[in-house]
């Protein structure tokens, strides 16, 4: 099969739309605008890194511009992972500390100054003949494999303490669609990547055929994932809304404070205003909110929950929930109340959530629990 032609032409239709979808991110109104511009940015940079398999068709670039297109890729990873950062925390903004992520690109510069960019045309056209021979390419090649998995880890980390920090903070599902995104995002990038890798190690290892089809399959995924990124643009149009940057996990604010106390009289007075007040009614009950209705010190009270009683934010509220709801589906004179006027009366805002809820802490659906009682 001739892969040739096919491949040009993937790599032209993924090249206009990741273009098409930058501009639409760099445009379109909203709140979260650094988010869209490094999104954009990582699109703009991998558009130029597909670039390769059809420009040489059209125009021929100086060596020198050749090989900086080359390797702006190094800008994809540092891009990535602001964008991430950008999308889990509300008020992030670019610092010069920031400036760190520019280093692989300029390290990446300086090794190749001495045998490529000070040297003539002549010298430039043997080096990129022998490109993959060269030492300077085989050390950056490792280097930019070490890298990726260096952001790739920190990607994970961030988006772990993300589901944390919601989980110990949050009550609201709603709250929770960042970081579906995030983690779906990262699952594709990370499959692309292993695409990536088996097709360097094949062009390295595999005749043309071999070759021509890895490339193939790697294009074929690149259009799946920007028709997915469309998707859930027109699905989700507010891509979305953050938690605070001084936002910390119950574990570390009892590290960093020593919050040893004696917790016992806290808890007893939490689980007393639970039962008293019922703030859990409301459905967009946060632990700041909490924390300003039992006048305790948010800090305190999120180690009190998580460190001491030993649950989330999220299971401890939705606990208070579900409580309210069987004694509401036990009470014979509600009979004719309906499960879903229920699920809004305690706080919740979605069926789904309140099912998974109910059959998570009794083992039953909402109905089959009216059913046995």
């Amino acid at each position: 099969m001739d892969y040739s032609s096919i491949i040009s032409t993937l790599a032209i239709i993924i090249v206009l739309l990741f273009l098409l979808f930058s501009v639409f991110l760099l445009s379109v109104k909203t709140e979260k605008k650094l988010s869209n511009q490094l999104l954009a940015g990582f699109l703009i940079i991998t558009a130029i890194d597909i670039s390769a398999f059809f420009y040489t068709q059209f125009i021929e670039l100086p060596l020198t511009i050749e090989m900086l297109r080359i390797k702006v890729s190094a800008f994809k990873n540092p891009l990535l992972f602001l964008y991430i950062l950008s999308v889990i925390y509300s008020n992030f903004r670019l610092k010069w500390k920031h400036l760190v992520h520019l280093l692989p690109w300029i390290i990446t510069v300086l090794v190749l100054l001495p045998n490529f960019f000070l040297v003539n045309n002549e010298a430039k056209t043997l080096f990129f003949n022998n490109y993959d021979n060269n030492v300077e390419n085989q050390f950056l090649s490792y280097f930019g494999d070490v890298l990726s998995i260096a952001y790739l880890v920190a990607e994970i980390y961030y988006i772990v303490r993300y589901r944390k920090l919601l989980l110990e903070n949050y009550t609201d599902k709603n709250s929770f669609k960042n970081y579906i995104w995030l983690k779906q995002l990262s699952i594709l990038l990370f499959i692309g990547q292993v695409i990536t890798l088996i097709k360097n190690y094949i062009r390295a290892n595999s005749n043309d055929d071999a070759i021509a089809l890895i490339r193939t399959i790697t294009l074929l995924f690149g259009v799946f994932f920007i028709c997915w990124l469309f998707l859930k643009a027109v699905n989700s149009p507010k891509l979305f809304k953050g938690i605070e940057v001084d936002l910390k996990t119950s574990k570390e604010i009892k590290k960093e404070a020593n919050l040893e106390k004696e917790a016992n009289p806290q808890v007893s007075l939490l689980k007393e205003f639970m039962i008293v007040k019922k703030p859990y009614l409301n459905p967009s009950l946060t632990i700041r909110i909490l924390s300003e209705e039992i006048k305790m010190n948010s800090r305190d009270l999120s180690v009190l929950i998580n460190q001491h009683l030993n649950q989330h934010f999220f299971d401890f509220v939705n606990e208070y929930r579900i409580k309210e709801a069987m004694k509401i589906l036990k009470n014979p004179a509600k009979k004719e109340v309906t499960v879903l006027e229920i699920l809004y009366e305690i706080g919740f805002n979605s069926k789904s959530s309140f099912n998974t809820a109910f059959k998570k802490y009794t083992g039953y659906t909402p109905t089959q629990f009216r059913k046995t009682t």
